[in-house]
Parts: C-alpha cells; sequence; structure tokens
C-alpha cells in the first residue's frame, strides 16, 4: 500500500502544477488566479473520486456493514491521506496570494519575508480549524481506517467518503464568486444543494451510520451508542462537531446575502485574459475544499 500512498503523494500536487500551468500560460491567468482555481479544481477532483469511492462501497457492502469488504475501502485511504498533506500548503498559497494583492499599493521594498511571514501566521490563525482538521484526517482518521479498524466496517468508511459530496458545490460557488456571478440563478440554486449535501451527507450522515449499525444488530437508534465503545462515540462526535459549525457558517452566509446583498470577491474577468487578482478571500463559511 505504500506504493499507492506515494501515488497519491505525486498525483494531487501534480495535477495542481499541471492545472496551474495551463492557466498561466495557455489562458493567460495572473499568478494568484491561477493557484487559487486549480486548488479548487484539484480539490472537486478528490472530492469525486471519493464519492465515487464512497457509493460503490455503500452499494456493495450494505447487506452486511460489519463484515463486508471492498478494496476500495482501504485502497482510497492510502492514496487520498497524501491529499490532506497537499491541501494544507494549497490552502497557505491560495491565502498568501490574496494577502499580496492587499499591499500590492505599498511601497515594494517593505514586502518580501515579512509579508510571507505575516500571512503564514494570519493563515493559521484565520484557518485554525481547517488545518486541524486536515492534520487531524492525517493522524488519527489514516490510522484508524487503515489498521485499527482490521478489516472491519467497510460500509461506515464508504459513509465517510459520501461526505465529499458536497465539497464540489462548494468550491462551484467560490469559482462562482471569483467570476462574480453571485447574482445568477445558477450561484442561487447550486447554494441550495450546497447546503442539502453539505446537510445530508456531512451531517445526518452519523446518525445514518448508528441507524444502520442497529438495523444489522436488531437495536434501535437510541439503543446503539450505549453498546458501542466510548472512543466511539467520542470519534463521532469530534467528527461532526466541526461540520455542524461550518453548515452554521454556511447558513449564516446565505442569510446574510439574501438580507443585505451580495458581497462578492473583487475578481473580475478580463476579457480575453482570464481573471484579475483575486483582492479579498472568498467569504464561504469553509475555505477549502474538504
Amino acid at each position: 500500500m505504500l506504493s499507492v500512498m506515494i501515488t497519491g503523494s505525486a498525483f494531487f500536487p501534480g495535477l495542481f502544477v499541471t492545472l496551474k500551468t495551463w492557466l498561466l500560460r495557455r489562458q493567460g491567468w495572473q499568478e494568484g488566479d491561477a493557484v487559487i482555481m486549480s486548488a479548487r479544481l484539484v480539490s472537486i477532483m478528490q472530492s469525486l473520486l471519493a464519492s465515487a469511492s464512497g457509493v460503490l462501497i455503500t452499494t456493495y457492502c450494505y447487506r452486511d456493514v460489519l463484515h463486508a469488504r471492498h478494496w476500495l475501502a482501504t485502497w482510497y485511504v492510502w492514496f487520498a491521506t497524501p491529499y490532506f498533506a497537499y491541501d494544507i500548503v494549497a490552502m497557505f498559497l491560495s491565502h498568501r496570494h490574496r494577502r499580496r494583492s492587499q499591499v500590492d499599493t505599498r511601497p515594494q521594498s517593505h514586502l518580501g519575508a515579512r509579508v510571507v511571514n505575516t500571512s503564514l501566521r494570519e493563515f493559521l490563525r484565520r484557518d485554525t480549524l481547517m488545518v486541524t482538521h486536515h492534520v487531524g484526517v492525517c493522524l488519527f482518521c489514516f490510522p484508524a481506517s487503515a489498521f485499527w479498524r482490521a478489516g472491519v466496517g467497510d460500509f461506515f468508511q464508504g459513509c465517510m467518503f459520501l461526505a465529499e459530496l458536497s465539497t464540489p458545490f462548494v468550491c462551484l460557488g467560490k469559482i462562482l464568486l471569483q467570476f462574480k456571478q453571485q447574482g445568477s440563478l445558477l450561484f442561487k440554486i447550486n447554494g441550495l444543494i450546497m447546503i442539502a449535501t453539505f446537510f445530508c451527507f456531512r451531517v445526518l450522515i452519523f446518525p445514518y451510520m448508528y441507524w444502520a449499525y442497529g438495523q444489522r444488530e436488531g437495536l434501535s437508534f437510541w439503543a446503539v451508542p450505549g453498546t458501542l465503545p466510548v472512543a466511539s462515540n467520542i470519534a463521532a462526535a469530534l467528527l461532526v462537531a466541526p461540520q455542524l459549525y461550518w453548515l452554521f457558517l454556511i447558513c449564516r452566509t446565505a442569510v446574510s446575502r439574501k438580507g443585505h446583498g451580495f458581497r462578492g470577491s473583487a475578481v473580475s474577468k478580463q476579457a480575453n485574459n482570464g481573471p484579475s487578482e483575486m483582492t479579498k478571500p472568498c467569504p464561504e463559511g469553509k475555505e477549502a475544499a474538504d
């Protein structure tokens, strides 16, 4: 499986570099916009791969949610874990380019390493929860999924992959903001689908897994937590807590836009030359794509 992880370690950064190069050389985009767009497209790709794996695993293992096996349940864990390490770097690069665009009017002699250090501190402060989430996936979720579950529960692993179904809509919303399409019908429809998929596959998926386990063991939904190890219940709570927080932010942003107008990014599309440099962070509740 180490070769699978090495493949994932090359695939996601390689895709990012390829997309960025294509946007810079073939589409004439500026550096910052190319970095931000490439990061979002890679997030969409990872989420589609994870979602497809989740669908295949859950449909195959549904008849025995504990002991049915599917090779993707282990294979994709090894392949996708490097993505979360890569994504921390991609998020920082996106943040740094937004930071640079905000200080472009200052004398260049005052910039340099100090701006980079300031950007890193601001990034860690602004995206503390997201960085913590990604580090937790690498340090705890990976060994739990690859080793500690001892081949049991591929169905539930597939359910966790299904959480990525909301990510394409999160990223599409940010892309539409980047092109100042926040007043379009597509943006509004995408926002509704984003909220619905986020709620279903990042929040309701947890009680659904409890229910599915109860059906297998002949237990009511309310009796399931008492039959599971305390560590399992704590892990589920730790996983769902940030999802509830991000859902709150997304809904709050949607209500704010409806009541006070849209607050889009200051990106504008230039004729035949791609979008101009971003000057504001994307006002989404969840900044990168999970």
